[in-house]
């Protein structure tokens, strides 16, 4: 059987093993199907998705730079998300990923009105 199948079955039966593998920060458990960046930059995007703290963002973001993505590209993960989570959700997370980049959006657009 093919592998992703099994893994499907696998989530969808909540199996227990497989999920904590999962979960474990720093586990054993990897994937070969996608690189360390990749699953670093659909991290971003999730975190964009249920609307997480900002100490999320700023754990996504760390580990998505320390897999190499570039500040471009986690600024496109958050364009790429736009049409699923929808513009109100993107805005509201811009100045997370923001802050979570080193630049503070907010205090930049102040400087702007002044």
């Amino acid at each position: 059987m093919d592998e992703y199948k099994q893994q499907l079955r696998r989530l969808a039966v909540h199996d227990n093993a497989l999920l904590d593998a999962i979960a474990v920060k720093d586990s054993s458990f990897t994937t070969s199907v996608i690189d360390e960046k990749t699953t670093a930059l659909v991290r971003i995007a999730a975190t964009v998705a249920v609307d997480a703290a900002p100490s999320s963002f700023q754990r996504a973001v760390s580990l998505a730079l320390a897999a190499g993505a570039t500040r471009a590209e986690i600024v496109a993960s958050l364009e790429a998300v736009t049409p699923v989570t929808g513009a109100a959700r993107v805005v509201q997370c811009a100045p997370k990923v923001a802050l979570a980049l080193g630049y503070d959006v907010e205090a930049a657009l102040e400087r702007l009105d002044a």
